[in-house]
């Protein structure tokens, strides 16, 4: 799931990625496993988060390529499987897809796991997956744990239809540009006269719909606090979301509520930890334009209404207005009574 945790392939070292370096062979032990590509599913947290099916693939296939072998040496080594492994991320992702699929060819049978839920949902699988079939070579996915779905189905929010983003731009231009198109889509539907409550007929007859659709991000602990403020910024500070932290871990949470509510609980902690999937409820993502308040009254309401600091509430309207912070500073200083 994490977009930081790819390394070099020079710095993998742990003792399955150094059998890899072993000539491709298939595997020597009987094993009914079908020629082919497997995408495995891993656990995202809790090891108990495997399926019958993936231990056997992984056990009967001849190679398991994965995106940090050191990680996924923990995984076999819990279950003692002692497949070779071989590396196949983010920077070596294209070259290697020649090289396994030229095993795939031949007969072989190759797992594809990343560190943590479905291999090319924000990891590197996809790839390999295009090359294969292209080649001729079947291709097995082995359903399992997933980050983005866990979230959701957990967040409260509406379910039927969503929409997985990956993750946010890490610059704030981006993510806020990012961001600003999301809302005008929201907007767009409505104005052609989507409704947001409710499934028309024509939907219904057709089989699809056009109502509230969620939207699913990936985030870091480290831009979480920039995110929430850009929702408030481009969506205000009443728009829904939910937050799912550290999923199936020791210390697994949820934050539900308006993205004020949010960004003021998380802003108030003295640091954030664990890689989080965000999502945006899609029934509360095109709101009516709000009237023109005051930039006193917006800071006067973050304070008393959602318990964040002066200091906080001025830099989070300010970046809601698009203009300095000095300056929002000024502006509520000239509406505050002068000491005598």
């Amino acid at each position: 799931m994490s977009a930081d945790h790819l390394i070099p392939e020079a710095l993998e070292t742990s003792a399955p990625e150094a059998a890899s370096s072993a000539p491709w062979t298939l595997n020597p032990e009987p094993s009914s496993l079908a020629p082919g590509l497997y995408l495995v599913a891993t656990p995202i947290g809790n090891l108990e988060d495997i399926t019958l099916r993936a231990l056997r693939v992984l056990r009967s296939v001849d190679r398991i390529a994965c995106e940090d072998t050191r990680q996924t040496a923990k995984l076999l080594g819990h279950y003692g499987i002692r497949t070779p492994t071989v590396s196949y991320h983010l920077h070596n992702e294209h070259a290697r897809s020649s090289e396994l699929v030229a095993a795939l060819k031949a007969g072989g049978r190759i797992a594809v796991v990343s560190d943590a839920g479905m291999p090319g949902i924000a990891d590197p699988g996809s790839a390999i997956a295009a090359e294969a079939i292209a080649a001729d070579v079947t291709v097995y996915p082995i359903p399992g744990a997933n980050a983005a779905l866990s979230a959701l189905i957990a967040s409260g929010l509406l379910t039927e239809s969503f929409t997985f983003h990956g993750f946010l731009p890490s610059k704030e231009g981006q993510r806020r540009t990012t961001l600003e198109a999301l809302r005008n889509t929201g907007e767009d539907q409505v104005a052609r006269g989507f409704s947001l409550g409710s499934h028309s007929a024509l939907e219904k007859e057709r089989g699809f719909s056009t109502g509230p659709t969620a939207h699913i991000f990936y985030e870091t602990p480290h831009r979480i606090l920039g995110a929430l403020a850009d929702i408030v910024a481009v969506f205000g500070p009443q728009q829904r979301i939910a937050i799912a932290r550290e999923l199936t871990k020791l210390h697994e949470e949820f934050l539900r509520g308006t993205a004020a509510e949010v960004l003021a609980t998380l802003s108030a902690r003295p640091s954030i930890r664990g890689e989080m999937v965000l999502i945006l409820d899609g029934a509360s993502t095109t709101p009516t334009a709000p009237p023109q308040t005051t930039l006193a009254a917006e800071v006067n309401t973050l304070i008393h209404d959602q318990h964040l600091s002066e200091k906080d509430a001025l830099k989070l309207v300010a970046k809601s207005r698009g203009i300095g912070k000095s300056e929002a500073y000024r502006e509520w200083q000239r509406t505050q009574p002068r000491k005598r």
